[in-house]
């Protein structure tokens, strides 16, 4: 069993999850990522470029295949992570998917509903049912320990946007996932947190940046710049370490000041 304390990334291949590995890290855990993107020959992009940039900075990590939409990989993920280093600690709920399309809400699809709900809410929910289970056994053979799950939401879970219902309904239902857990799980010192990121420069929002860059420039966000991977970072390794250990529940927006109500 490893002598530091272990987290697991959802969706570590690229963007907020990449920023998150890279806090961790430097923060003295050893990771675990997983993505639905497995490619171990591929070093410029994806988990082992991850991996390589974990290293570079002492860390260590763990590249795993896993579609948090498959129940059947959550076992196979967190077997392998207990194999390798014989304990989690903390689980970083981070994984998800935008719609392919989109639409107005008048035009969504049942497909388009049915797979964005699939990963960024059902899959989180399920993953977090079983990692919680090995993290109730941690604590009682090592009370000592203080493990954690930070599900990674979005200003969406409270900001509509007619034209992605479905991601907006998803963020929703993992914003009330954190808070049912943190309810359930206090009894064992397991804290819960949600993270909603604003508007943050990833792949995902690639294909809007010209939009957001214009609304930005507008002052939608008060700090009038795009959010960046690490930022999201920073704040979850705080959550990690222990910094609120008194604040289970607790929801932190990264989202340069988009939760201030304004006229």
């Amino acid at each position: 069993m490893t002598k530091k304390r272990v987290a697991l990334i959802t969706g570590a291949g690229r963007g907020i999850g990449r920023g998150i590995a890279l806090e961790l890290s430097k923060n003295g855990f050893a990771l675990a990522g997983c993505d639905i993107l497995y490619a171990p020959r591929e070093r410029k992009t994806g988990l082992f470029e991850v991996k390589a940039a974990v290293e570079k900075l002492g860390g260590e990590f763990l590249p795993l295949r896993g579609d948090i939409a498959s129940l059947g990989d959550h076992e196979i993920i967190l077997r392998a992570v207990l194999r390798k280093f014989g304990r989690l600690d903390v689980l970083v709920n981070n994984a998800g998917v935008a719609p392919e399309v989109r639409r107005d809400i008048l035009e969504t699809t049942p497909e388009s509903y049915d797979r964005v709900l699939s990963v960024n809410a059902r899959g989180a929910f399920f993953l977090t049912q079983k990692a919680a289970k090995e993290m109730i056994a941690l604590v009682k053979k090592d009370p000592a320990a203080k493990p954690a799950i930070i599900f990674i939401s979005s200003i969406s879970a409270a900001v509509s946007s007619t034209a992605r219902a479905e991601y907006c309904i998803s963020k929703a239902a993992l914003s009330m996932a954190a808070k049912v857990y943190a309810d359930r799980l206090a009894e064992f010192g397991i804290s819960v947190y949600e993270v909603r990121p604003g508007i943050i420069r990833t792949d995902m929002t690639e294909p809007v940046r010209e939009k957001y860059d214009k609304l930005l420039a507008e002052g939608l966000v008060p700090q009038r710049r795009w959010g960046f991977p690490e930022d999201v970072g920073k704040v979850v390794a705080a959550l990690a370490a222990g910094a609120f250990l008194y604040s289970t529940g607790l929801v932190l927006e990264v989202s340069g000041g988009m939760d201030i109500r304004r006229l």
